[in-house]
């Protein structure tokens, strides 16, 4: 399929917003349904004991990660926002932290989560500017085992192909990290559906 193609598919659909009246198990999720697909392959996958998200809005996401470890019956979800909103899911795979995700603290409770042989996996979906979602991949990079995931989502702002206005994002925040870094690599297979939130956004650790 031509790229042009895919692109003007790419901002019929999200400008449509039915990503927004989207949700798993009752709960409100912010996801294209092509990433959630990836993402169920993934976590089969690799079976991972973490799965570390920064950026928890309604809950939606977290609440589908641990719906797909609950089938494989394993793991655990800490999830990380700024502010704390009410009625989110409850379950017992998914442990809540109310702070900045680059903060200090975030880091500590990151890090008392994860055991020595554990195989983690990291979803980025917090402040989408440049310089923070930068400063999330130096600081969550450490974390990520050999052969699982970064996940820098929403890498399509600025132009790739949506929101044009949008300024310096998580794409360009890639472009630093991948310069600096050679850790990690796009994993093109992921780009399979060829409709995703997260264009180069799936970063594989070698």
């Amino acid at each position: 399929i031509p790229n042009y193609i895919v692109e003007e598919f790419h901002k019929l659909y999200h400008g449509s917003l039915v990503w927004k009246r989207t949700s798993w198990l009752g709960t409100h999720i912010q996801k294209c349904p092509l990433d959630l697909m990836i993402y169920q392959e993934i976590i089969y996958r690799i079976k991972p004991d973490v799965i570390i998200e920064t950026g928890t809005l309604t809950g939606g996401s977290a609440l589908f990660l641990a719906s797909i470890l609950d089938m494989i019956n394993n793991g655990k979800i800490l999830t990380i926002d700024i502010v704390r909103r009410e009625n989110l899911p409850v379950h017992p795979r998914i442990e809540y932290l109310t702070d900045s995700s680059t903060s200090e603290k975030a880091l500590e409770v990151v890090k008392a989560n994860i055991q020595k042989e554990d195989v983690v996996l990291v979803i980025l979906d917090s402040d989408h500017s440049r310089e923070h979602v930068l400063r999330e991949m130096q600081l969550y990079s450490q974390f990520v085992t050999a052969g699982s995931y970064m996940i820098v989502e929403d890498t399509n702002l600025n132009g790739n192909p949506i929101k044009p206005e949008f300024g310096p994002g998580p794409k360009e925040a890639i472009e630093i990290f991948m310069a600096e870094n050679d850790g990690f690599y796009v994993d093109e297979a992921m780009h399979k559906f060829f409709l995703t939130f997260n264009p180069g956004g799936y970063l594989k650790r070698k």
